[in-house]
């Protein structure tokens, strides 16, 4: 937190005093309590690419059991195969599991990778960073988000951040590691827009949208001149190159604040009871529908976590036994929120016209193990998962890999988390080969080397 102490002490027109208010991490009076995405642009951004397509991000925390869902095996033995039946799609080539009729109709919209896998600790944190970065974080590196290369390298659009995270933050995963969802070394300015509220609540506001009840119009706009009394309570500060920093921070605050473009982009009063109920009047649906509006309203990136934590809720981690999910519960809980809220979202994107130029990509940090456990759950496995692509470039209804008769490693075509970031990377434009100028300035690549985008999937 900056706190900026000027030599005298003054008191503004609330009561505060003028050092408390210009103490950056409290200044929720002006909006200033928002994520450091408001910083400006770090060195080196570049004009927005001609190819102008966007991403949304479905993060699958918990990971779902592919063997389960997409990639089922009914000729193993029940302990593989599990309680579920695969059923036909609009795909004649596709086969997926009952439980996901909503996806059944849509499978010639979206195409499956069955060949994901990763070296990384069975741990949830682990592969949140992997998934989410194309690496592990090693040697005190932490590497940012992709969509927070997307927010250095393009900058916002609008008023609206270039790169947001709905519902919040992930939460614990166990590992006490940092989970990817930040900015890593390109810096704070380029950390997620979390919204930190439940769209689907009937009083759903965004808590870092608008100022505080107790300030009007008048006075908010009285208090943007917080800036000049930054400029002389911080004179050596100014001097220095994060005065710069500041000064368009606050001014992005500023704008998100003040614009009736945002208030409305996150108002889902605007869509009519039909389309909130197509999505589901929950969470994850309501959040799919929040993402399509804030792509039309020019976020470029978006990430939905469909759950916060796997401790405390029903989540895809299905270990069978309390505090964690059973089968069941995935199959009466999870799964029927998922299928809604994810189907929905193809549909409205095609039918909007957004399909192509928006990649919907699904994601999870592994999978589950080939055998059901003791418990009738099962456990943790990054030795083989799926992934799941949609619009942005990728030709609907294809399977890319193939995993072994119990799907427990890959047998075909093996894809790694670079190369699953490499995939998105090219579906928004970008040359996988380039560098982000890292840690001490040197060069950084955006994928590791040897990794390449999916090009069977476009």
């Amino acid at each position: 937190m900056f706190t900026f102490q000027g030599r005298g002490k003054s008191v503004t027109c609330n009561g505060q005093t003028r050092r408390d208010f210009l103490q950056v991490g409290t200044l929720g009076a002006l909006g200033l309590s928002l994520p450091h995405w408001f910083a400006a642009k770090a060195q080196g951004a570049v004009p927005p690419d001609s190819d102008d397509r966007n991403c949304i991000m479905i993060f699958n925390l918990g990971a779902p059991s592919q063997l389960d869902l997409w990639d089922m095996k009914p000729d193993a033995p029940a302990e593989v195969r599990g309680p579920f039946k695969p059923i036909s799609t609009v795909n004649p080539d596709l086969q997926i599991s009952e439980i996901l009729p909503q996806h059944a109709k849509i499978a010639d919209k979206f195409s499956l990778v069955r060949s994901v896998h990763h070296t990384g600790a069975a741990v949830h944190d682990a592969g949140w960073q992997m998934m989410q970065t194309g690496r592990l974080f090693t040697g005190g590196v932490n590497t940012p988000h992709i969509g927070s290369v997307v927010s250095f390298e393009r900058g916002r659009k609008t008023d609206l951040p270039a790169f947001a995270v709905l519902p919040q933050l992930m939460g614990r995963g166990g590992g006490n590691m940092p989970n990817g969802q930040a900015g890593g070394f390109l810096g704070k300015a380029h950390d997620p827009f979390a919204l930190n509220a439940d769209p689907s609540q009937e009083n759903f506001k965004v808590p870092d949208l608008l100022p505080p009840i107790e300030i009007d119009s008048s006075r908010l706009a009285r208090r943007r001149r917080i800036r000049d009394l930054v400029d002389q309570a911080a004179a050596n500060f100014e001097a220095s190159e994060n005065a710069d920093l500041l000064g368009s921070n606050f001014e992005s605050a500023f704008r998100l604040m003040t614009s009736p473009k945002a208030r409305e982009a996150f108002d889902l009063t605007k869509e009519p009871t039909k389309v909130r109920e197509r999505y589901g009047m929950n969470r994850f649906g309501q959040c799919c529908l929040l993402s399509r509006r804030l792509i039309e309203n020019g976020v470029r990136f978006v990430t939905i976590n469909t759950f916060l934590t796997v401790f405390d809720e029903i989540t895809w981690d299905i270990h069978g036994s309390k505090p964690f999910t059973s089968i069941t519960g995935m199959r009466d809980i999870v799964c029927p929120l998922y299928d809604q809220g994810y189907s929905a979202l193809i549909e409205d994107l095609d039918q909007r016209g957004l399909l192509d130029s928006t990649l919907v990509c699904n994601l999870a940090e592994f999978g589950r193990t080939p055998r059901v456990n003791p418990a009738g759950g099962r456990d943790h496995w990054p030795q083989c998962f799926t992934c799941g692509f949609a619009g942005g470039g990728v030709q609907g209804g294809r399977i890319v890999g193939a995993s072994d008769p119990i799907g427990a490693v890959p047998a075909d075509r093996p894809v790694q988390p670079a190369d699953v970031a490499a995939t998105i990377f090219h579906s928004l434009g970008f040359d996988v080969h380039a560098t982000l100028p890292g840690p001490g300035g040197r060069p950084f690549p955006i994928v590791d080397s040897g990794h390449n985008p999916i090009h069977e999937l476009f």
